[in-house]
């Protein structure tokens, strides 16, 4: 196991009796500061805990360490221009993932034994994947939003990263104020990704793999979601809804965000408006769309990769679809490449059956 991964920023009195929980960096924790990996916003100190902070504290848990991220919880790989790279703990050199890279690499580290991480468009289930853990992603909830810095306010979700399905399970009970027990368990649709999505061939084997187990079971292409073109259209959706949230910081203290997301967030503020509205408009369709009840897919089509090497540019082709229907989805590792790194699968349920979708995993992992 890789040491010096640089993925705490700051540790946090322990006060809980129960598991410890690590926070990132655009969650609210009384007395931290709140940055979201921000130059910026380097005095935000937070006054009061984010309701999903709150909870778990209230539930027991104990809030230890403030976690790395990518800069406005935008990118792939947890490189942050202001506080450093977080690396893989799994192999020196390698990328934890992004956004919520810091969260999965503690977790993975054993630095902590729970952690937070915010998905906007598969930041908590590729970091767990690409670390070997599990990851929940809950339906979208507004209430739960409450005291996280947003990039979208639209595709955001705070979701949980363990080493067990029951530790995640625990963890978004709490934070989404609900029992995910008693629920039942459904039949599972196999995506076909066809030729839409280019696979790493470790990934696609274990994946294959594991279908297998299901004996027949029924497969969809998952239209009219479109994989690049759907991707495309959740990341116009952070830029444009990111500008807003960041525009006065912007004006006010330029220098304080890096050329890369300010030029990003700058691209959002001058898209035409009907791009904008295109990308509204597709993503209302996939959330009224009649699509399968529980759907297995890859989480990432490649496993880790390392830092310097091309960042994948379909990395959130999969996961993309989740935030953009507003589904809960679960990523769980199912094995691993020819360098031991992990591969994940995930399994995206009904919005709002996060009971369900828990009850339906239990019979796959």
């Amino acid at each position: 196991m890789t040491d010096n991964i640089n993925a705490i920023l700051n540790v946090i009195p322990y006060e809980g009796d129960g598991q410890s929980v690590g926070v990132k960096a655009n969650i609210s924790v009384v007395g931290q500061i709140c940055h979201g990996g921000i130059k910026a916003y380097s005095n935000n100190l937070a006054r009061r805990d984010a309701i999903v902070a709150l909870r778990l504290r209230n539930a027991g848990y104990g809030l230890t360490a403030v976690l790395n991220m990518e800069e406005g919880a935008l990118g792939a790989q947890t490189d942050n221009p202001w506080f450093g790279k977080t690396f893989n703990p799994l192999k020196d050199g390698y990328t934890a993932g992004g956004s919520s890279g810091g969260s999965a690499a503690a977790v993975a580290a054993g630095q902590v034994d729970v952690a937070l991480g915010t998905d906007t468009m598969g930041s908590v289930r590729i970091p767990s994947s690409y670390c070997g853990l599990f990851g929940f992603k809950p339906s979208h909830d507004t209430e739960m939003l409450r005291g996280v810095m947003p990039l979208s306010t639209t595709l955001d979700t705070v979701g949980a990263h363990g080493k067990t399905l029951d530790d995640v399970v625990a963890v978004t009970e709490v934070i989404t104020g609900r029992s995910f027990a008693g629920g039942t368990a459904g039949e599972i649709t196999v995506l076909d990704w066809g030729d839409n999505v280019e696979c790493e061939p470790d990934v696609k084997a274990a994946f294959d793999k594991l279908v297998k187990k299901l004996s027949g079971a029924p497969t969809t292409d998952l239209a009219p979601y479109a994989f690049t073109k759907s991707r495309k259209a959740g990341l116009i959706l952070s830029e444009v809804e990111g500008y807003d949230y960041h525009q006065a910081k912007l004006e006010t203290d330029p220098d304080g965000f890096s050329d890369f997301f300010r030029g990003m967030l700058e691209y959002g503020s001058k898209l035409p408006q009907e791009k904008i509205n295109a990308a509204y408009a597709h993503m209302r369709t996939l959330r009224e769309a009649n699509f399968p009840n529980f759907i297995l897919m890859p989480t990432a089509p490649q496993t880790a990769f390392k830092f310097g090497d091309p960042v994948p540019v379909n990395q959130a082709d999969f996961t993309a679809f989740a935030n953009l229907a507003d589904r809960p989805a679960v990523q769980f590792p199912i094995g691993t490449d020819t360098d031991g790194l992990p591969i994940g699968a995930q399994l995206v349920g009904p919005r709002g059956r996060e009971a369900d979708l828990v009850a339906t995993v239990k019979g796959v992992v």
